[in-house]
């Protein structure tokens, strides 16, 4: 993982299209950059100032606006008349930003004004506190990178992120922010990029901007040719084995997460992760009343989110042939040994208590139910498969 979490790369990694590896031991007599977010006011800008100027450092302040910022540069000098105030930003000729930085280098200058061009790995241990002026415009990779500019020495370095007094910020704005502040210690580069992915999300995943025509192919498809790709890539070895492939009910039903469930994206990602990955019915039960415990009553959706799961595990279930719509109408095909095996009498009853329109018909040595157009067809279809067990000889 880079300096710069990049939440595209971060997921390519986490699903295994890249490695990923973390430098989780800081160098030697290095120290966390102490941050805090405020709002602005001149008198916590000049004490901050004067608080490094006081040890013999040196200070970033970050105005990444262009065309004010010789404004704000003249309002520091008349606040810290003692100070020496430099100026760089990037529509400087190189020679005059060259000079400019070797001056800040060779400590000649106290305060640089300064833009985000000083993010482009310039190392300078003496300066050890960066004011960031209205840090809610920048992105949490950006604001992370300006950040590591300071603390490049053993001396405890400061950051102080600026944000305009009696405003509102955007709730995108606020968790950056937060973020920032929360993973304030060394080796916190992953859980930020972790955030960030939360935040931001991993791009355009199933889109043509990113993917081609994926979109076509749908996601959970996506995901089976993708394990299979990385699986021969790192297991080639295993290759000629024949992969036991699982079955997925096609319905039109939606089932998903609502955004009003949660406020933790991250907690919706792990909850559809959670529920992909379960591999039982009695797995399905425990986790459903667990997330019950959890968030109280389901929404419908969520609901049917469990019961398309349930669906699949059914379908999985070797008595079970296939599952589809014809025309509207569910179709349930169970396997030609089960169907051998049934007390037709017995199933054609169970069927009839759960409804009168469940139609039976046997062809090429199997059963085929189908079931009629409601809206509750994916109890009526679990219900079906569920009972059918139970209409096989002793």
């Amino acid at each position: 993982l880079s300096a710069t979490p990049i939440p595209r790369t971060l997921q390519m990694s986490l699903i295994g299209i890249r490695s990923l590896s973390q430098l989780e031991t800081p160098p030697r007599n290095r120290y966390s950059v102490q941050t805090y977010v405020a709002e602005k006011n001149q008198g916590l800008i000049v004490e901050a100032i004067e608080k490094e100027l006081a040890r013999h450092g040196q200070v970033y302040y970050l105005y990444n606006n262009i065309q004010q910022i010789y404004n704000v540069a003249r309002t520091l000098r008349h606040l810290l008349p003692e100070a020496r105030i430099g100026i760089v930003h990037g529509q400087m000729d190189r020679e005059d930003i060259e000079d400019a930085m070797m001056r800040f280098t060779n400590h000649e200058v106290d305060v640089m004004v300064c833009t985000t061009i000083v993010e482009n790995g310039i190392d300078i241990p003496n300066a050890n506190t960066i004011i960031i002026d209205n840090a809610q415009d920048f992105g949490l990779a950006q604001m992370y990178q300006i950040k590591g500019r300071v603390g490049r020495s053993d001396r405890e370095a400061y950051a102080y992120l600026l944000v305009p007094p009696r405003k509102q910020l955007s709730e995108v704005a606020a968790k950056r922010l937060q973020a920032v502040r929360e993973f304030a210690t060394m080796g916190s580069g992953y859980k930020i990029a972790m955030r960030d992915l939360t935040i931001r999300g991993a791009g355009d995943l199933l889109g043509p901007h990113q993917s081609g025509f994926i979109d076509t192919v749908g996601i959970d498809m996506y995901i089976e040719m993708l394990e299979e790709a990385i699986q021969k890539k790192t297991h080639p070895e295993q290759t000629e084995k024949k992969p036991v492939v699982e079955k997925h009910a096609n319905v039109s039903v939606s089932g998903y997460i609502p955004k009003n469930f949660s406020a933790n994206d991250y907690d919706k990602l792990d909850l559809y992760h959670q529920i992909e990955n379960i591999k039982t019915k009695q797995e399905l039960d425990a986790y459903a009343d667990g997330i019950v415990d959890q968030y109280g009553k389901l929404p419908k959706a969520v609901q049917t989110l469990f019961l398309k799961k349930k669906l699949d595990l059914l379908l999985n279930e070797p008595y079970v042939q296939s599952y589809r719509e014809v025309n509207g109408q569910p179709q349930i095909t169970f396997s030609t040994l089960f169907s051998s095996q049934v007390d037709g009498v017995k199933l054609f009853e169970i069927f009839s208590n759960i409804s009168k329109d469940i139609r039976i018909r046997y062809t090429n040595n199997t059963i085929i139910a189908t079931l009629p157009k409601t809206k509750d067809v994916l109890d009526m279809s679990i219900q079906v498969m569920e009972l059918a067990w139970e209409a096989r000889k002793k």
